[in-house]
């Protein structure tokens, strides 16, 4: 195998060792998302993209060779116009080419896979990201609402005290009206009884005043009468 070819196989042999790693399940995307954006891969992408896009020509280029290979000693004629001899020399050459084909076309395979899943493996961090902080901003909203749960019901508690308290008060006031009324009723009475009694006293005077008057009218007729049988006397 040629310096180049060998430069091939191992070229695959990496790809297929990192592609193995970046499937291996304990390491997660969060974590392959944070080791891409390490600062010396941003330092290195423009040359990356470079190196990349010219490892990508020169495997198509190799590709293309070898398939090239594959369909020069494959053909009929070259198999007629060679000797004996060289038959088995011309069978190592085909397989030497298929080999290379097959080198170079899993070569890009694996480029492209690995291309893919980093791809693949950023947007299932980016997603899980943005899980992550939906799940805060969910937790959070959660307990915002809990918080105004607890604040409505201890408002509710605080109304329906201040409710038991107004309904306690109004009872109060209720009964304090009621003891009120009677004893206005009751005042009422005690009045209209004074009332009768003055009344009946103002009556009972004018009865007094008038026997009064009827005493000492008929005492004055008394008095008359003796100073007349005095006079008589004399």
């Amino acid at each position: 195998m040629t310096l180049q070819w060998t430069a091939v196989a191992f070229f695959l042999y990496v790809e297929i060792a990192f592609n193995i790693i970046l499937c291996v399940p304990f390491i997660s995307p969060l974590r392959w998302r944070l080791i891409f954006s390490w600062r010396i891969w941003k330092w290195l992408s423009p040359y990356w993209n470079k190196c990349s896009f010219t490892i990508i020509m020169v495997l198509v280029v190799l590709f293309l060779d070898a398939a090239r290979e594959v369909h020069k000693y494959s053909s009929p004629e070259p198999m007629q116009e060679v000797n004996s001899n060289l038959f088995d020399h011309l069978h190592m050459r085909l397989f030497r080419a298929q080999r290379n084909i097959y080198i170079t076309g899993f070569s890009l395979f694996q480029w492209l896979i690995m291309w893919r899943i980093i791809s693949m493996l950023n947007k299932v961090a980016f997603a899980l990201e943005n899980n992550s902080g939906l799940q805060s901003q969910m937790e959070n909203a959660a307990k915002a609402a809990e918080q105004h749960q607890e604040e409505n019901r201890r408002l509710k508690q605080t109304l329906e005290d201040e409710e038991k308290v107004i309904s306690e008060e109004k009872l109060q006031l209720k009964i304090e009206v009621q003891n009120l009324s009677i004893q206005l009723k009751n005042a009422k009475i005690a009045v209209r009884k004074s009332h009768a009694e003055v009344e009946a006293m103002n009556t009972q005077a004018k009865g007094l005043a008038e026997e009064y008057e009827r005493l000492l009218s008929e005492h004055h007729q008394l008095q008359n009468l003796q100073r007349a049988a005095d006079k008589k006397i004399q």
